[in-house]
């Protein structure tokens, strides 16, 4: 399908685009790019350090702008394939609101803008992660896994799960244990959240051509996958407590998140061929949303706490 040509010329003969704010905003992701926020923020507030109240927005600010330049290259590669999907088709670039060029440039400038900025003011090491993150999402995941593999999802992950090691990053300028497991949280987490949604939009990948594990390897071994991948997010998303990062209260927390991921997951394996509702696989891609969040948000509550009660010295 060919992207819709929106733009007008003016007198001299040159392109004048059409976009708004609105459609240059929409090119950053902005719900993807609150999740990555959410866990770059949690990396940064947990780690063990006193950081200038500056320095941390600075830092927050420029993950986000990062991770909206990312979404910003995404869309204009992906300009494509998202024109036949229809969970994308009216995003900014197919719908031919913004030229491909446009995002390109865009998505360009932010991400040198987003590595500079980390790199002058707060410290190179987590500039160095944002510009990794940024390329492994943009070119590897992007332009490479996405098109040819199956796999493309549980190697491109890590591109999600990068965030909470580069707020760690620029609080400590090191990375540490810690941070790789929040790390690994995402990274796990990511296949099975992903192979549910790719369950119910099967449809639009194949349209779209793409080698999701649904179209590949068939319905029944995705939800054999999902599960198996459930059995690992559990244990993992408990280990800060069991290393004795974190109190009593994430332990609580993480073990029946636990439990209820794998419930979900249980429901999906079990899910009969018949069910052509996929209500099983839509309540499992819900409950990852929430799972993500909550294990982090317990994670920086219980952070925050066990800090404020070390000053006050109880």
């Amino acid at each position: 399908m060919a992207l819709v040509e929106k733009n007008t010329l003016d007198e001299g003969g040159f392109r004048m685009s059409e976009a708004t704010a609105g459609d240059f905003i929409a090119l950053l992701k902005p719900r993807v790019m609150s999740l990555v926020v959410f866990t770059a923020f949690v990396g940064l507030a947990a780690a063990p350090v006193s950081l200038n109240p500056f320095i941390a927005v600075v830092a927050i600010l420029a993950i986000a702008i990062g991770a909206g330049a990312s979404g910003a290259l995404n869309m204009w590669y992906d300009a494509d394939i998202d024109a036949v999907m229809t969970r994308t088709a009216k995003r900014p670039v197919p719908s031919g609101r913004v030229q491909p060029g446009e995002a390109l440039v865009f998505g360009l400038i932010l991400s040198v803008l987003s590595v500079m900025t980390l790199g002058v003011i707060v410290n190179w090491l987590s500039a160095a992660l944002l510009a990794f993150t940024i390329f492994f999402y943009a070119v590897i995941y992007t332009m490479w896994l996405k098109r040819s593999t199956p796999q493309n999802i549980v190697i491109g992950g890590a591109a999600g799960a990068f965030p909470p090691m580069v707020g760690w990053a620029a609080a400590t300028g090191n990375i540490s244990l810690e941070s790789v497991i929040l790390f690994l949280i995402i990274f796990l987490w990511t296949p099975p959240h992903f192979w549910a949604l790719a369950l119910f939009k099967s449809g639009d990948y194949e349209r779209a051509g793409i080698p999701m594990m649904p179209n590949v390897a068939g319905e029944a071994s995705t939800r054999r996958q999902i599960f198996a991948y459930a059995l690992l997010v559990a244990p993992v998303g408990v280990l800060p407590w069991v290393l004795g990062f974190t109190t009593m209260f994430y332990g609580v927390v993480s073990v029946a998140l636990g439990v209820g991921f794998v419930w979900y997951a249980w429901k999906v394996l079990r899910m009969p061929d018949s069910d052509r509702a996929m209500k099983p696989a839509k309540a499992l891609f819900g409950y990852s949303l929430l799972y993500l969040f909550v294990i982090f948000a317990a994670y920086l509550a219980d952070s925050v706490v066990e800090r404020l009660l070390a000053v006050s010295g109880v």
